[in-house]
């Protein structure tokens, strides 16, 4: 299996398919457009913030990496940052957030009403892209993974205020919430480069595993890193009453009195007592223990791709899944 050199740097992953990006975003601009100007000026603001791109990402590296030489590959990337970016603005609404990637939520700016039908504008500018790439597989994929992201989207907000939550039934919500656009991402770009099905199922296998190693060191860095890394505020899951995999670890193994306090904020939503209760995560070691689930899972992200010829696209998508627990943003 071909290794990735050992370095951190985004550059590395990113110089091979740095033209393909420039692609990509020029076709996000033009299929912004909408003769309504607050949709313009919301989608704007939302794909300007940046981030990371790793779902377009992905896309056009499975597809290098799998010998792809045309075009389709920027329609398709663009398709998946849409759906991506009208899961945030809904999300940032349902979770009444007021900061991302370091700047206001557009719920906060512009309203949730606002943000909720902009959110539906990019969804169906999505579908109307995928429908012109003409592939009836494309549009089962992409079909298939918006439904599992919205069943994972209810599954999450059953869960709020849950201090029962049992580690299963998180990583289940973390797979269907996260983990399938990763993973259909993945799959597009063996697709549409004409992979077979085996191929396209490791493709998929890699970006499941690596968007439930992403989450996992989400959940870590909501405890451990700070709003100028991570581009919003520390703190958040616990004020939204969210029973992520350190609380939900707290829980099967602090004592009595941890329970008690992890359950009551869980309940109330209180951040009150977040400096207790980050001590108490710490010296739990549940940290670690989520740390290393997501190594476990980014372990099965480079496993999956190991019949892939050698490449510099490989390494980029080996490089990514060591990025993905490596980093504090």
């Amino acid at each position: 299996m071909s290794a990735a050199p050992n370095t951190s740097s985004s550059q590395f992953m990113m110089s091979p398919i740095a033209a393909d990006m420039e692609a990509v975003n020029a076709v996000i601009r033009r299929q912004l457009h909408s003769d309504v100007p607050l949709v313009n000026q919301i989608a704007e603001y939302i794909i300007s913030a940046g981030g990371k791109r790793l779902r377009p990402v992905l896309v056009l590296l499975m597809a290098q990496a799998y010998g792809y030489s045309g075009e389709k590959h920027h329609e398709l990337a663009a398709v998946i940052e849409f759906i991506h970016t009208a899961t945030l603005l809904h999300d940032d609404v349902v979770d009444e957030s007021s900061l991302r990637r370091g700047r206001q939520t557009a719920n906060a700016l512009f309203g949730n009403a606002a943000s909720v039908l902009v959110g539906d504008f990019l969804y169906s500018r999505a579908f109307q892209m995928m429908v012109a790439v003409d592939n009836a597989r494309v549009m089962q994929i992409v079909a298939d993974a918006t439904n599992v992201i919205a069943e994972g989207e209810v599954l999450q907000l059953l869960n709020m205020h849950n201090p029962d939550v049992s580690e299963e039934n998180y990583l289940q919500v973390i797979r269907s919430k996260t983990a399938k656009l990763f993973e259909a991402a993945a799959q597009l770009g063996a697709l549409i480069a004409g992979a077979g099905d085996d191929a396209i199922d490791a493709a998929g296998e890699y970006g499941r595993s690596l968007g439930t190693a992403f989450q996992l060191i989400d959940d870590v860095l909501d405890y451990s890193g700070n709003a100028g890394d991570i581009g919003k505020n520390v703190g958040d899951d616990l004020r939204e009453g969210k029973p992520t995999l350190p609380l939900i670890y707290l829980m099967e193994h602090g004592s009595a009195e941890q329970r008690a306090l992890v359950r009551s904020c869980i309940e109330n939503g209180d951040e009150q007592h977040f400096d207790e209760i980050l001590a108490a995560i710490t010296s739990s070691g549940a940290l670690n223990y989520t740390r290393h689930e997501a190594e476990k899972a980014s372990q099965r992200a480079a496993a999956a791709i190991s019949g892939l010829p050698n490449s510099q696209f490989k390494d980029s998508l080996l490089q990514l899944s060591a990025f993905a627990v490596d980093r504090n943003h």
